[in-house]
């Protein structure tokens, strides 16, 4: 059983793939497979996670496999995908991992309150000089609003401006804010 597509090319075994020919896949499978698990291995060490990678890769060509678009050869198809498979579980156990080790940290020293209270005060600032470089009515209008906590009727009042153009400050040095502080309130939380 196998032998059937042995001496097949691997284009034509994508051809019967693509059409859902069930030995040409397990040709397929039996053809790669090994060097497939050498390659993972050399990377992941770990035979059961490496297994389980080539399962996925195997399960997805199956599944996908009238979709699938071989822009190179069934070999290139197969090792990129290996490749991201196996960098997608790498990134992901570092993540958890740095993850863990900073639990871990808290819990035995408490240093991470200590980290805390470092990042809240950073960003504070980072904040603080994010706003100090709007433009100066617009920071003026902002500054009243959320730290003098004024009504925009009170803050339009006090400047001699309208409703509408103290909600248009407002939702402009949000807009400004949030761009500019996205990416660092991402990197303070992790």
């Amino acid at each position: 059983m196998g032998t059937k597509y042995e001496s097949t090319s691997d284009t034509e075994l994508v051809s019967l793939l693509k059409s859902g020919n069930r030995l040409a896949y397990t040709e397929i499978y039996n053809r790669y497979k090994f060097i497939l698990h050498t390659h993972a291995y050399k990377w992941m060490r770990d035979r059961d996670e490496v297994m389980d990678i080539i399962h996925e890769l195997f399960t997805f060509l199956w599944d996908k496999r009238e979709s699938i678009q071989f822009s190179t050869s069934l070999s290139g198809y197969l090792y990129v995908s290996l490749r991201n498979k196996i960098f997608n579980r790498v990134s992901r156990k570092k993540i958890e991992s740095q993850y863990i080790c900073s639990l871990q940290s808290f819990i035995d020293r408490g240093d991470c309150i200590t980290d805390h209270l470092v990042r809240e005060k950073e960003l504070t600032h980072l904040i603080e000089k994010e706003i100090a470089a709007l433009p100066h009515k617009m920071r003026e209008v902002f500054e009243l609003s959320r730290k003098s906590n004024l009504s925009h009727k009170e803050i339009a009042d006090q400047l001699g401006l309208s409703d509408q153009t103290v909600r248009k400050h407002i939702q402009h040095a949000l807009k400004i804010l949030r761009v500019k502080l996205g990416l660092s309130l991402f990197l303070f939380t992790l």
